[in-house]
């Protein structure tokens, strides 16, 4: 669930044409560190933000945190590109990159397999509490979400996802 602040900074972004895909807070109470992946709604990989997207973004941001006041006045904002390997985080990833490869991430095995499995995402379980992937092998599994620590899609080198 998102809190204040993420809320005000996925509409802030919104407002720019662009989405929040995840927010990761480091740092101390004192010295926050906030990393801000974002992409384009539409965006597919290979079609993501430029370096200028994320300038802008970063510049309409700080004016927006810094007028909040609820985040110390010494804080770093970090905003990046997602990247190709593009992590999947909100119902929306799951259904937009629906047919590509991915790799899922848990802290034990998951389908009773291993720890990391890959295959096509086939997309959310209907109540969205599973993800249904196509193994390489043609089987399909359900992998519950609270097994998964992270997923991301997978970029192949000379020759699509």
């Amino acid at each position: 669930m998102a809190d204040g602040l993420e809320r005000a900074i996925e509409n802030s972004l919104e407002q720019q044409g662009l989405e929040l895909v995840e927010l990761e807070r480091a740092g101390s109470r004192q010295r926050p560190i906030l990393r801000l992946r974002v992409d384009r709604p539409e965006g597919r990989p290979g079609d993501g933000v430029s370096v200028d997207d994320c300038a802008r973004a970063s510049r309409v941001l700080e004016t927006m945190l810094e007028a909040r006041g609820d985040v110390p006045a010494r804080y770093t904002l970090e905003v990046s590109s997602p990247g190709v390997e593009r992590p999947l985080v909100r119902d929306r990833d799951y259904a937009r990159f629906a047919g590509s490869e991915v790799a899922l991430k848990g802290a034990r095995a998951l389908a009773g397999r291993a720890k990391r499995l890959e295959g096509t995402l086939i997309g959310l379980s209907e109540d969205g509490g599973a993800v249904l992937l196509r193994l390489p092998d043609g089987e399909e599994v359900t992998v519950a979400r609270e097994d998964i620590t992270r997923a991301h899609l997978v970029f192949r080198w000379g020759g699509g996802r």
